[in-house]
């Protein structure tokens, strides 16, 4: 059974193609600059062999086409017709309070996602374009949304509704929703099968860190805790998202540099973070971490302000739960920097955690860095979005 994966953003279209039967990627690729002069499609085989195809790109419909076309050509392609693949899975950003888990798009769904399109206004009106793409493309093969919200909805009310009046939450909707929720679910199901612990008895910390980045806390299967809110910009520090601040920071910069509100979204999304602490210089965590190994103030001054957060939610999420089992490192940054994973697993001593400095010593694996003796296990997962989606899809079509 093979499985397109599609996740579609405002201007970019990104596919995987997937053997369900032997879980094998034998297609992948990113359409970038759609409705853009200067479009292109990048794509790999599953031989890892890369080709590009530069053009034009009107709308969703036609990178959808040509993708389609690349995978059943007798040169790149990876199918020989388009009747072999079986299913699309969607990534959705929000599903809100009203999908709990993966489904089968209907009308209703897709008025559904529209309906919350004002709690993700940047990404699910492209989730819905790539949608209505497909089934205008292929309109026979069932279309699955895979919803980054729908994991955390586990959470209980103590944990997700915010201080403020309630009539906010009832009319607006304001929450915390969570997002990752895809990468969560995957890496905190994986390290249980890694290990050999089962997953309804076991408390765990998934810590999804790399440009973007959020903790969860997962309790006998359910999610306590996640560290983004109502949108993705609460919680950790990032590349360029400055996490959390003091709220009243935001009227005082207006009132004091005369900022409007856009210009204040603006900044905390796009200018803060890891940017904004290094002078505007970089949001690069490599080149944060450079700058630390070889004893700079500013870098180092970053990487510490950014490793402390993390260990909060750390601390914090080990209070929820009352203890944990199990701390999962994932995504770009804590895959592969042996640095930044040991910064923060040598702070964890009062959880009975121990690192073993000669496992840690890699890059993207599965793989614990705790030693034996060691009251946590930490185990490093990378994670595979793409999978979970193909997954989905196939439990809900097969």
């Amino acid at each position: 059974m093979k499985i397109l994966v599609l996740n579609a953003g405002s201007s970019s279209l990104k596919y995987q193609l997937f053997n369900r039967d032997n879980n094998e990627v034998i297609a992948s690729g990113n359409a970038e600059r759609i409705a853009i002069d200067g479009g292109l499609i990048k794509h790999k085989d599953g031989q890892g062999n890369k080709s590009e195809f530069p053009g034009n790109l009107a709308d969703h419909s036609e990178a959808l086409t040509k993708i389609l076309e690349i995978l059943v050509s007798p040169e790149q392609g990876a199918i020989s017709s388009l009747e072999e693949i079986n299913a699309v899975g969607h990534r959705v950003v929000h599903g809100g309070e009203a999908f709990k888990s993966s489904v089968l798009i209907t009308d209703e769904v897709k008025n559904t996602i529209r309906d919350l399109i004002p709690l993700a206004p940047l990404h699910n009106p492209a989730n819905l374009i790539g949608i209505e793409a497909c089934e205008k493309t292929l309109p026979e093969v069932p279309n699955i949304a895979v919803f980054d919200t729908a994991f955390h909805q586990t959470m209980k009310p103590e944990h997700f509704l915010y201080a403020i009046p309630r009539e906010y939450y009832e009319k607006l909707g304001i929450r915390r929703y969570g997002f990752h929720g895809t990468s969560h679910d995957y890496v905190s199901h994986r390290a249980c099968e890694i290990l050999g612990k089962e997953y309804k008895n076991t408390k765990i910390i998934t810590c999804h860190v790399g440009n973007w980045g959020s903790i969860t806390a997962i309790k006998n299967g359910n999610v306590v805790n996640t560290s983004m809110g109502f949108t993705p910009l609460e919680g950790l520090m990032m590349g360029t998202r400055c996490g959390d601040i003091d709220p009243a920071i935001i009227p005082f910069l207006m009132k004091n540099e005369g900022l409007s509100i856009n210009e204040i979204d603006a900044m905390m999304n796009k200018k803060s973070g890891i940017l904004g602490l290094m002078n505007n210089i970089s949001s690069d965590h490599r080149e944060v971490e450079e700058g630390f190994v070889a004893g700079k103030e500013l870098e180092t001054e970053v990487i510490k302000v950014y490793t402390n957060r993390i260990l909060k939610y750390i601390g914090a999420y080990t209070a929820y739960m009352n203890g944990v089992n199990v701390i999962v490192l994932t995504a770009g940054t804590l895959e592969n920097s042996a640095v930044e994973r040991k910064l923060i697993v040598d702070q964890l001593e009062w959880l009975g955690v121990k690192l073993d400095e000669e496992k840690n010593n890699f890059r993207g694996e599965e793989r614990v860095i705790s030693t034996p003796e060691s009251k946590v296990t930490v185990i490093v997962v990378p994670t595979n979005e793409e999978y979970m989606i193909a997954k989905d899809t196939y439990e809900l079509v097969h």
